[in-house]
């Protein structure tokens, strides 16, 4: 019997426990759940194993165990939390999957992880995760045809269904909250632009997007994310003259965003004095010119410029109550934290709501002389609140990477991402009894 331990039920979890469960009587594997709520991870595991964090954290003895007695380990907990996960599997010779960013700390590992001949396979989810699964087989295809690549971008955007989409903004939180609101900080968006480096700085970053149209869905626009030019070396790809990546949202989203970020509601460096004595009114008008004879509405629309014609940025505004005399009740918050909070009242899904998954990758490439160009696309929308679509495209992937690393079937070790053929052509191929499949077109 394998022993399989789970750090994290969250959201993201439901579809991957669900995975795991139906594949553990046919490959007698045994499964525990660790969560932080321990209702919620017996609710999940039904017949399987439960602990709570509390009882984890209260015990290092625990939770070293835990790893112990497990063959391989995933780990669903916040990036910051894998390190502590990763040494431990290290310590005891048990093999990792991660969702996460390979971390320097976590590739620091490296040495010791190949010696003890284990994989740590890091950035099997959605994105990371689809994106490099879903790149890397057509830059090998197109490579193995003796195609030259000129430029790459891709896009990835986790949104709400047609079905759903019900608001002026167009959008609502299907991950986390926290991660919305701060996207783009820390440092200038990079990429490649027709073999010239290009750098957006957070103030500018969502005032220049890019629209993107899929087929059926309709128009999208995308902004950069912070570094592009990483992947250069992840995929290979020296020489290329365009690489780019970047968030989709639905038309008209950023600009709307970009009132927040020039307001500087976004910020969460420093924490304002008895936040949670304010009204949304209140808060607003911190970050606006004191006037004792104009109302707030018509000092924002001055300090940003806006015409009596934006009706279309002046409607997301109203909807998200912005302006209402409701109390905040978050002491001393930062402006990121009570922004997300007034957020989370109206972006919240409905339990009816599904979301949905859009990613795009466009290839320019030069075969037989001639430039071409080619599309690859996915959309995948959720069923409930339980089987999301973010559920789906996270959990399945990281369960099939971990099912793999079971039966033996990827030979190299490391601290890996999967970018090689051997781990990410059984995924796509397994990806699609589950209707997650891209499709790809010759547009040129």
């Amino acid at each position: 019997m394998k022993n399989i331990l789970l750090l994290g039920a969250g959201r993201s979890s439901s579809v991957l426990l669900k995975y795991l469960q139906e594949h553990a009587s046919s490959s007698d594997w045994k499964i525990s759940v660790a969560d932080i709520s321990l209702s919620h991870a017996r609710e999940m595991v039904k017949n399987d194993v439960a602990f709570s964090f509390h009882d984890l954290n209260k015990s290092a003895d625990i939770k070293e165990k835990l790893i112990q007695q497990s063959d391989i380990v995933i780990s669903m907990l916040p990036a910051s939390c894998h390190l502590e996960v990763a040494q431990l599997c290290l310590k005891h010779k048990k093999n990792l999957v991660t969702a996460s960013y390979v971390s320097p700390e976590m590739k620091a590992l490296e040495t010791d992880v190949i010696k003890s001949g284990l994989v740590f396979m890091n950035e099997a989810g959605l994105d990371p995760g689809l994106d490099h699964i879903s790149a890397m087989k057509i830059i090998d295809d197109l490579r193995s045809k003796g195609a030259l690549i000129h430029g790459f971008e891709s896009f990835c955007g986790g949104l709400i269904a047609p079905e759903n989409d019900n608001n002026p903004w167009r959008y609502k939180f299907t991950w986390n909250p926290r991660n919305v609101v701060v996207a783009g900080q820390g440092g200038a968006a990079k990429f490649l632009q027709e073999g010239t480096f290009k750098y957006i700085p957070y103030h500018k970053l969502f005032r220049r997007t890019e629209v993107i149209e899929i087929e059926g869905y309709g128009k999208f626009e995308g902004y950069a994310n912070r570094d592009s030019l990483k992947y250069i070396d992840i995929y290979g790809l020296q020489g290329i003259k365009t690489i780019f990546r970047g968030t989709l949202r639905r038309l008209g989203f950023c600009r709307a965003w970009d009132l927040f970020v020039q307001l500087g509601m976004t910020d969460d460096s420093y924490q304002i004095t008895d936040s949670d004595k304010m009204t949304h009114r209140q808060f607003i008008n911190l970050f606006l010119a004191y006037n004792k004879h104009d109302s707030v509405e018509l000092k924002l629309k001055y300090y940003m410029k806006l015409e009596q014609d934006d009706v279309d940025i002046w409607e997301k505004l109203e909807y998200t109550g912005i302006f209402s005399n409701e109390k905040i009740g978050l002491k001393n918050a930062t402006p990121a934290q009570i922004l997300q909070h007034i957020l989370e009242k109206k972006w919240k899904l409905n339990p009816q709501d599904k979301d949905m998954i859009i990613m795009f990758h466009r290839f320019n490439y030069k075969m037989n002389n001639e430039m071409k160009e080619l599309h690859s696309y996915l959309v995948v929308e959720g069923e409930d609140e339980h089987n999301t679509a973010m559920a789906k495209t996270v959990g399945l992937p990281v369960g099939i990477v971990a099912k793999m690393i079971l039966n033996n079937e990827i030979k190299r070790k490391g601290v890996l991402v999967p970018v090689n053929a051997e781990v990410y052509q059984p995924i796509l191929e397994e990806l699609k009894q589950y209707g997650i499949q891209f499709i790809e077109k010759e547009v040129i």
